[in-house]
């Protein structure tokens, strides 16, 4: 397994829950993406080597504040993003 940043996979893995709260939002892949750099770039990274790893780290996330912090980041990264789209300009 390469080193993966755990909150990446996280935010992947969450961003259609937050879209079903705005249904209106664009879901090309700039947007998607657009969206992914914002919230990275707001939360710390966690790095895993192992399989195990990323599954601690996971699971350790889902009991703490960090799954609420990234909800909130999220959304204000759909909100930042469905404000000033960029797949028209690009």
């Amino acid at each position: 397994m390469p080193i993966v940043n755990i909150v990446e996979k996280i935010i992947w893995d969450n961003m259609d829950s937050v879209f079903d709260q705005k249904p209106g939002m664009c879901r090309c892949e700039i947007c998607k993406m657009d969206i992914a750099a914002y919230a990275l770039n707001k939360l710390k990274p966690h790095y895993a080597v192992t399989d195990k790893g990323a599954a601690i780290t996971r699971a350790h996330f889902i009991e703490t504040q960090f799954y609420l912090d990234l909800i909130i980041v999220l959304t204000e990264a759909v909100e930042k993003v469905s404000a000033n789209p960029r797949h028209g300009s690009v």
